[in-house]
């Protein structure tokens, strides 16, 4: 049996911080992805149901231990120093088996951590905790504990199928612009998105959470963002994807700045074995 973990931290500019994480994570580790804009990293972590969520778990000690919210600023909305926590069945387990272990992680982590709990997706347990938009505009009562954690806010724990995180960066620095071709493609089947500004760049983003890429590709969303007439810098991949997700997209350009194979999750998947 195989999970994946996809960890969001609320912290991608301390270069110390960002390598603990890191170093907690190991050996399950396949990938660190940080940016200095959103003030976020994301872990992409792989292996045994038991080695991952224990390696999970020491992640989220580590990010109460080193990161505190009331000095956090960044452009991408989180509710705690752990954000968001969910596990993916890859191979050989269920979607609810995965729940389950989001259920045992989320209490270990209230009742070892005293951080409050948010169970989201498969795992939620309320109609609405299921989708992350809307525990973070609705600000619902943690499933485990009452207030928020004083420096490390809430961990919104839970089990899904595979998301792919991708960001689509434009040569402009029109806010307004970006929200708005952030609000038109959320019209697509399986697609998220808001519009971020980039101090570091002088841009702006159209950041997206892509949950269903076999019937909205890659290609589809990057022409209807290109449709707009603002000329797009590039993409940019947060985390792992796919393979088939970049089949769908065989022979399109989609203006990668960061893409290289072992961000392929199943390419990364073999050296586990």
């Amino acid at each position: 049996m195989i999970i994946e973990a996809v960890p969001n931290f609320s912290e991608g500019r301390d270069a110390r911080i960002i390598s603990a994480l890191a170093g907690a994570a190991k050996p399950v580790l396949l990938d660190v992805t940080s940016d200095a804009d959103h003030n976020r990293t994301v872990l992409t972590l792989a292996g045994s149901p038991e080695q991952v969520v224990e390696a999970t778990f020491q992640t989220i000690r580590t990010a109460a231990e080193n990161i505190d919210l009331t000095r956090h600023s960044g452009v991408h909305p989180r509710l705690g120093a752990a954000d968001v926590v969910p596990l993916v069945p890859v191979s050989g387990i269920t979607l609810e088996a995965c729940a389950a272990l989001a259920h045992t992680l989320g209490r270990r982590i209230w009742e070892e951590l005293t951080i409050p709990v948010c169970f989201y997706e498969a795992a939620a347990l309320r109609p609405e905790c299921r989708c992350l938009p809307d525990i973070r505009k609705n600000h619902p009562q943690p499933d485990l504990g009452t207030e928020p954690h004083p420096t490390a806010g809430i961990c919104v724990v839970g089990a899904r199928n595979f998301l792919i995180a991708w960001n689509i960066n434009l040569r402009s620095s029109d806010l307004a612009a970006a929200r708005a071709i952030a609000k038109s493609i959320r019209t697509l089947p399986g697609v998220r998105s808001i519009g971020l500004p980039l101090e570091s760049r002088g841009q702006v983003q159209v950041s997206i959470n892509l949950i269903d890429f076999e019937n909205t590709p890659l290609h589809v969303i990057f022409d209807a963002v290109a449709d707009y007439g603002i000329e797009i810098a590039g993409s940019e991949l947060i985390g792992m994807i796919p393979a088939a997700a970049l089949t769908a997209s065989s022979g399109h350009d989609l203006h990668w700045e960061n893409f290289r194979p072992d961000l392929v999750l199943e390419n990364r998947l073999r050296t586990l074995n």
